[in-house]
């Protein structure tokens, strides 16, 4: 298999993991990757556009719906009076703890039939190529989240 097929299919295969923890935690894959992104600090909503892709109206939508299921809250930004930060609730950090450790504990398994010198090989691979894209960070190392 070639790299491009490699990649397209193994991009498909951490998704369905990310979709089925999601599932399993009764909240969408993106507000899975919201939580996630918000487990360190609150962001400001550009800062959370750039970092998921979105554009200003989806990201709206996102935050909309996730303040309603009340794992995050809108809250000033004490640089710029106009603008909001997000971040998350008490109940909403709790969720995405269970949420991060559940998705790591999934992909982690994925790379099961492979030696520990492969699996490291395959890390650094993956990190040089998601350094060289410049891929935001939104999932981290699980021996740094919070």
């Amino acid at each position: 298999m070639g790299i491009v097929p490699a990649l397209v299919r193994s991009a498909f295969l951490v998704n369905a993991v990310y979709a089925d923890s999601s599932r399993a935690f009764h909240i969408t894959p993106q507000q899975g990757q919201l939580l996630c992104v918000l487990m360190p600090h609150p962001q400001g909503m550009t800062e959370l556009g750039e970092t998921l892709g979105l554009a200003k109206s989806s990201l709206t939508g996102l935050v909309d719906r996730t303040v309603q299921r009340g794992l995050v809250r809108r809250e000033p930004d004490p640089r710029d009076r106009r603008a909001v930060r997000v971040g998350l609730t008490e109940h909403g950090a709790e969720l995405a703890a269970e949420f991060y450790e559940e998705t790591c504990r999934r992909i982690d398994a994925l790379p099961a039939g492979l030696t520990p010198t492969e699996r490291d090989r395959l890390a650094a691979l993956l990190f040089r190529v998601v350094l060289d894209n410049q891929v935001p960070e939104v999932f981290s190392e699980p021996d740094s989240a919070p």
